[in-house]
């Protein structure tokens, strides 16, 4: 293995880097600062929605960005600030805090730090499976919460006064007895910037929208003189880049930081494979899970050693890198020096930016986390995915944000139990007319062979399903008469079986042997042997290498009068 190999290994981007195609700048460049055009107004609305002056959704802007460039497998993800994560960050450091700025600080940087620790030492467990654990009702259901909680979390901004409970029904009430002090000139700030933010999106689509509606409220605050009318700016907003500086807090609240941590870690990560696999299948290349999640524990990391916050994947900034061209990593790399550029020479214009105008910037972004679409789609596929999604949903509204995740966990667990622990059931035969061996249920005309059972489970044989695969062959056998003389098991659906399972395997053959019905195992027939052998098992049925090879060879001792009239004669 070459040094660069060994390199690639710890660091896949760096190979990259240094074989750099010149020929990529332009577009890179443009791609670049088209995103740092995105990046800048989103960060400083992110920062409010965790609850951090400006400066800081610029610092988890920069940092990050270089980490992942360097350990991402992705050539086109754009990491930095999310509104998701942002809505979780601030659930989790608020209550902590209890208010002091400077912990609130200090608490989400150990957050920040604990998720990306989380995050590389799954990978090196290789869970990037965790991508898929959360399914897609399940995570839909959790965004579709997040989402209706920013808005109402924010719409207090727009109409002058603030939101301060927690969860969607307590902000939804606060908000509709608050409507009284709505501060007229600050709504009409909010209600300006929507309109923005929906016209320059059809008018100057390549302009990012966010930026032009915080420019047009910026300047109207100037112009007008809107902050003498109460109505609140950013304000000042501190030049330069951010010192490195380690995270500290008292260690009696690291049991609970690691909790919060580790939900931040999943839901992250969840988050980021949406967005690394979309457009990595748009554009035909692969991504490594497993490196993924290191690649976001390192920005993570560097995100909370420069005084940032936990990131994720950004999925309306990745989309502005590919739409302007950006194919390589070097994209990150520009917008990273671009953010930089602006907190050290241009940070002054920021102070007049309307904190309306970030609210409503912050209520688009959480209509694009809504997915309607995709609940229609559950109810007309399968009406229990509706209903998963539907809880995932409703747990945000009861629980809250963080505490939703134990419950999003908690519901794929079920589903998943659900799925493999009483798995689809088969009798076998064949239906004249399609090769092969089908599901009697399935089909009304499918023919069997007289005394043969042909059975499929469709999972592994494990402790938590065990029961369920005997009471299930048990139920077969009986169904099928007294005339069943073969009991024949279809193993390739079955990838594994656990003590328990080869146990059960076991009685079961006893039980079927005992009533004089043979027990045959067809397929996996090595895999059974080095199953048994392993386990020192001294159940020995008698096995074939595929169901055909079984079927042929009991056709062939039925005897020729028998194999003439079966539907199943070769």
């Amino acid at each position: 293995m070459t040094w660069m190999q060994r390199l690639a290994k710890v660091a896949p981007g760096l190979p990259d880097l240094l074989h750099y195609d010149r020929a990529n700048l332009p577009s890179d460049l443009m791609a670049g600062l088209s995103v740092a055009a995105v990046a800048l107004p989103v960060g400083v609305a992110y920062a409010q929605l965790a609850g951090f002056a400006p400066e800081f959704g610029l610092y988890a802007s920069v940092l990050p960005l270089v980490a992942y460039a360097l350990f991402g497998t992705s050539r086109q993800l754009i990491v930095g600030p999310d509104a998701a994560t942002c809505a979780l960050v601030a659930a989790a450091v608020a209550p902590l805090a209890a208010g002091n700025q400077d912990s609130y600080i200090s608490l989400s940087m150990a957050l920040a730090f604990l998720a990306g620790v989380f995050c590389i030492l799954a990978s090196f467990l290789k869970l990037g499976a965790l991508a898929d654990f959360l399914s897609k009702p399940i995570l839909v259901g959790f965004l579709n919460g997040m989402a209706i909680s920013i808005a109402l979390g924010q719409i207090g901004k727009i109409f002058g006064f603030g939101i301060v409970k927690e969860g969607i029904v307590p902000r939804l009430l606060e908000f509709i007895s608050k409507l009284g002090l709505t501060h007229f000139p600050t709504l009409a700030i909010g209600v300006t910037a929507f309109v923005v933010l929906a016209v320059s999106q059809k008018l100057l689509p390549r302009i990012p929208a966010a930026m032009v509606a915080m420019i047009v409220t910026g300047v109207a605050v100037k112009l007008f003189g809107l902050e003498a009318a109460g109505v609140k700016t950013v304000g000042a907003v501190p030049a330069g880049l951010p010192p490195f500086t380690l995270p500290h807090f008292p260690l009696n609240m690291l049991p609970h930081l690691c909790a919060e941590a580790a939900g931040i870690a999943l839901i992250g990560f969840s988050s980021m494979m949406l967005t690394a696999r979309s457009f990595a299948s748009k554009n035909r290349y692969e991504i490594d899970t497993d490196r993924e999640f290191a690649a976001l524990g390192v920005a993570d990391i560097a995100a909370a050693l420069s005084q940032g916050f936990a990131v994720s994947g950004a999925d309306s900034r990745t989309a502005m890198s590919d739409a302007s061209g950006g194919r390589t990593r070097v994209t990150g790399l520009i917008t990273a020096a671009a953010v930089a550029a602006v907190l050290l020479f241009f940070t002054g214009p920021l102070q007049f930016v309307p904190v309306a105008a970030l609210g409503a910037v912050l209520v688009k972004a959480a209509y694009s986390l809504l997915d309607l679409k995709a609940l229609k789609t559950f109810f007309q596929f399968d009406r229990r995915e509706l209903a998963l999604s539907l809880i995932a949903t409703i747990g945000v509204a009861a629980v809250g944000a963080i505490q939703a995740i134990l419950v999003a966990v908690i519901l794929a667990l079920l589903r998943f139990v659900r799925i493999v622990s009483r798995p689809k059931v088969e009798m076998l035969g064949r239906v004249p007319g399609f090769p092969g061996l089908h599901s009697v249920e399935r089909h009304a005309d499918a023919q069997t062979i007289p005394g043969v059972l042909l059975f499929r489970f469709n999972a592994p044989v494990v402790f938590f399903n065990a029961p369920y695969f005997k009471r299930c062959v048990f139920r077969a056998v009986e169904a099928a008469g007294p005339d069943v003389k073969w009991f024949v098991l279809d193993m390739i659906p079955i990838t594994s079986l656990d003590i328990t399972g080869l146990q059960t395997a076991a009685e079961v053959m006893e039980t079927l042997n005992s009533r004089g019905v043979a027990f045959i195992l067809a397929g996996r027939e090595t895999e059974w042997r080095k199953w048994t052998e392993r386990r020192n098992l001294k159940a020995k049925p008698r096995t074939f290498p595929t169901l055909r090879a079984a079927v042929k060879e009991l056709q062939r001792e039925l005897g020729p009068s028998a194999n003439a009239t079966s539907p199943l004669a070769d």
